[in-house]
């Protein structure tokens, strides 16, 4: 009889156990399937925003650059009608309004460009951080034991840089301080040119 017993609570324990780990591999599996799918649909967020950054910069761009010429055309449209007969140009030029170039749609791009970038940013810290949080679900105690099976997201968390800052990175240096470098004028025929120009 006080076998049985013994028997009974070592079956409940065991079966106490059983049914604990099994409870906490689903409720890890599903966390980690959870943070899986919104990885990727980060990724796909990441994707929308991207195009859709260089979408705005670029048409904004163009309203910019059309606005300029048009002004420019204009603008000798207008001092060619009022000066083609000659005779104290200057004068009148200096003494009359001249139409302005509305600098404000240049103001408007690079507003439009840094807040487009700073989105994009945003979005990219989302993806770093749902990437943390799933390597850290498979890395950590008591979850990596019950999800040993799955592989680290990796490859889907594409974070997008430029070739500048990989370089940086890899050299652990960053020496191009000269934000308006100079340009250089064309060698002259025959001329070497130094290395790094």
């Amino acid at each position: 009889m006080e076998s049985a017993k013994g028997l009974l609570v070592v079956l409940g324990i065991v079966a106490l156990v059983l049914v604990g780990s099994i409870s906490s591999c689903v409720s890890y599996g599903n966390s980690e399937q959870r943070l899986r799918n919104q990885i990727n649909a980060q990724v796909t967020s990441n994707k929308v925003t991207f195009d859709n950054v260089w979408k705005v910069i670029a048409q904004k761009a163009q309203v910019t650059e059309t606005a300029k010429d048009a002004f420019r055309d204009i603008y000798v449209d207008i001092m060619n009608a009022r000066y083609q007969d000659g005779g104290g140009q200057l004068a009148k030029f200096i003494t009359e309004q001249n139409p302005n170039f509305d600098m404000s749609l240049f103001k408007d791009l690079m507003n439009t460009i840094e807040a487009q970038r700073g989105e994009f940013k945003n979005e990219q810290r989302k993806l770093i951080d749902l990437c943390r949080a799933h390597n850290d679900l498979l890395t950590t105690f008591p979850s990596w034991m019950f999800l040993i099976w799955r592989s680290p997201i990796g490859a889907d968390c594409v974070i997008v840089t430029s070739a500048k800052t990989d370089v940086t990175f890899q050299s652990g240096q960053e020496n191009d301080i000269n934000v308006f470098p100079t340009k250089q004028p064309p060698a002259a025929p025959g001329t070497k040119v130094p290395a790094g120009n």
